[in-house]
């Protein structure tokens, strides 16, 4: 069981599992893999569903983040 956050809180590792997923569902589960910040305990693994709404709005907010960000550099696919 996940405890209540602190206040330094939770860092998330990976969300596995999303690129098996189909692609035109709806709704998409996952396992989110998260550790608690500054602690020497395991990482916890959390099942989780998304909406493709929630994804898209994921999408579009960490899209804006990440350009405005100082050296990050997108992975360009050929």
């Amino acid at each position: 069981m996940i405890a209540p956050m602190t206040d330094a809180g939770w860092e998330i590792l990976t969300l596995r599992g999303l690129a098996a997923t189909d692609e035109r569902a709806e709704e998409f589960t996952a396992t989110l893999v998260i550790h608690r910040v500054g602690s020497t305990e395991p990482v916890e693994s959390v099942p989780v569903r998304v909406k493709r709404s929630v994804a898209a709005e994921m999408h579009e907010t960490l899209g804006r983040l990440l350009a405005r960000s100082t050296g990050f550099k997108p992975n360009v696919r050929r």
